[in-house]
């Protein structure tokens, strides 16, 4: 039962983060959208990334989705 919550929770998180991140790359949606950017410009490192809304609401998603897997399992 507790791999099958995770293969679950897993799933959820990752399914629910990459339509965010679809979601805000097909209709340009800031929050939503992943920017990677690096440079190296003789070991002046400059780095930058991009939004983490859509993983927190990954995880929001996902700890429910366990929640009623759960539930749902022990009826």
């Amino acid at each position: 039962m507790k791999f099958k919550s995770f293969i679950v929770t897993f799933a959820t998180l990752v399914f629910m983060t990459g339509l965010l991140f679809l979601v805000g790359h097909t209709f340009p949606i800031p929050w939503f959208m992943f920017h990677h950017e690096y440079t190296d410009n003789a070991n002046g490192v400059f780095v930058t990334t991009g939004s983490v809304v859509p993983l927190i609401i990954g995880l929001i998603f996902s700890f429910f989705a366990e929640k009623i897997y759960v539930y749902k399992y022990r009826q």
